[in-house]
């Protein structure tokens, strides 16, 4: 796979996924553009140290329109170009509908939906316009959740969201594929990073990576290997695809 010339925008870059999907696609030759909220010194630590260069960072909060628009703005200004959207960012709150108060049960409605499901829809809007100016086509991949299909009882915000992030892809793929920008989404179950590491401990860790057969859960570079096939030229046709990066634990007809 190569990415030579191609510029990427990698939303949530300084979190454990966003890290490993920036060095992979830096590896593969493209120029990152890494994404942060609050954690910008530790974005300014990871493009320093990226294969290439030509890296930079961006900050934004994705719940605000405005920031967002001006994120893919920025980007494209300091390129030149926009070739690969990454919508990677994303939020877990635990929130079990008997055990929150309704005020707490529609802040982390509210707070997940903008993260994980109208930020990417406010970015994918502005790269795609973006793209299509370029007139060379492009590429957007969600990451969204095995949740997405399995259900979330303790987080149902976030499966819903992670659904919607789904469907919005593959919407979006029918809706740009005329412009050649492809739309892809990747569904991974528990993956080993910080969001993830309060589950990871114990039996309750131990019951986890009995879920798959391979008996573990994802890595970063696992999901961060498949980011980078879908980002590939070559994936055009595929456009659509919700790829499972699960480890077969769970399996969706």
């Amino acid at each position: 796979m190569t990415l030579d010339g191609k510029v990427a925008l990698v939303t949530g870059a300084s979190g454990g996924i966003g890290r490993a999907v920036c060095r992979r696609l830096a590896r593969d030759g493209a120029r990152i553009v890494a994404h942060y909220n609050s954690r910008g010194e530790a974005a300014e630590a990871l493009v320093a140290e990226l294969d290439g260069g030509g890296h930079s960072t961006v900050g934004a909060d994705l719940r605000d329109p405005a920031a967002v628009e001006a994120m893919v703005a920025a980007a494209v200004d300091r390129t030149g170009r926009l070739d690969v959207l990454v919508n990677n960012a994303g939020i877990y709150a635990h929130h079990p509908p008997l055990e929150v108060s309704y005020e707490a049960w529609q802040e982390h409605w509210q707070r997940t939906l903008e993260t994980n499901l109208l930020g990417p829809a406010w970015a994918a809007w502005c790269a795609a316009r973006a793209m299509v100016r370029q007139g060379e086509g492009g590429r957007i991949v969600n990451v969204g959740s095995r949740g997405a299909f399995r259900g979330e009882p303790d987080a149902p915000a976030y499966g819903a969201s992670k659904a919607g992030l789904h469907a919005m892809s593959q919407s979006l793929a029918v809706a740009l594929a005329p412009h050649r920008i492809a739309v892809f989404a990747v569904a991974p179950g528990f993956v080993e990073t910080a969001m993830a590491r309060p589950y990871m401990t114990g039996e309750l860790g131990e019951a986890i990576r009995r879920q798959s057969p391979l008996g573990r859960v994802a890595t970063a570079d696992d999901v961060a290997y498949w980011v980078a096939c879908l980002a590939a030229p070559d994936a055009v046709f595929a456009t659509g695809a919700i790829v499972d990066v699960n480890g077969a634990s769970y399996l969706r007809t």
